[in-house]
């Protein structure tokens, strides 16, 4: 029986990553570096920053020394806060998503962004009260696809709700590395396509859905 929810956050409930891409290529543009949309969602979506920044020095043949991928991983925060003033950076359905499933259960969020713009997000949207539990990228000494992030989100919902076991939560995901993640961590696993189609997820995925109206805890049921 499926007892708690873990949500990503960034591709499932904020659409936020065309928003990181515009960060990230705008940060490196400066130093001569051009990063186009379809070598990011194919090779960097799945890093936090810090990650993302050094495969990204890395595959270009000139790698970041720590200070330089520091002040990178600074300068994209205060771009992507920038861009984020613009509109809501929900997906339709996520607020509805998330006071359904939090009435139902716990939820806490295991995500690679920063925990700064997950809380700022939230904050905007009024959200914040339904997660007492934020994994961010600062959390974990590794990020996704390392079970890290789950594995604390779900240590940190057993000191709430003691007896809780990871194969007792659902994890629900827009990457594969999210769904790697989750799964090394031994959480049951739901896809949403609104980063990738259906035939990239399904193989570690237990379901696949197209809209955040179908994530219910009759769904989680049939689990």
């Amino acid at each position: 029986m499926i007892r708690a929810v873990v949500f990503d956050f960034d591709g499932v409930l904020a659409n936020s990553e065309p928003l990181h891409y515009r960060g990230y290529r705008d940060v490196l543009a400066p130093r001569g570096i051009t990063l186009t949309e379809r070598a990011y969602y194919a090779n960097y979506l799945g890093y936090d920053d810090i990650g993302a920044f050094k495969a990204i020095g890395f595959d270009m043949g000139a790698p970041f020394s720590e200070a330089d991928v520091a002040e990178l991983v600074a300068q994209k925060a205060i771009r992507l806060e920038e861009l984020e003033k613009t509109a809501s950076v929900l997906f339709p359905g996520a607020r509805e998503a998330i006071e359904r499933m939090s009435a139902a259960g716990p939820v806490a969020i295991a995500s690679g962004a920063l925990k700064g713009e997950i809380l700022r997000v939230l904050d905007n949207e009024r959200l914040r009260p339904h997660f007492p539990i934020v994994v961010a990228a600062e959390d974990t000494p590794a990020s996704k696809p390392d079970p890290a992030p789950y594995a604390l989100a779900v240590d940190l919902l057993a000191r709430r709700h003691p007896g809780l076991r990871a194969a007792e939560c659902v994890a629900i995901e827009d990457s594969k590395w999210g769904l790697m993640s989750a799964r090394g961590a031994g959480l049951r696993t739901v896809a949403i396509t609104h980063t990738y189609p259906a035939a990239e997820l399904a193989d570690a995925a237990d379901l696949v859905i197209e809209h955040l109206d179908q994530f219910t805890p009759e769904l989680l049921r049939s689990l």
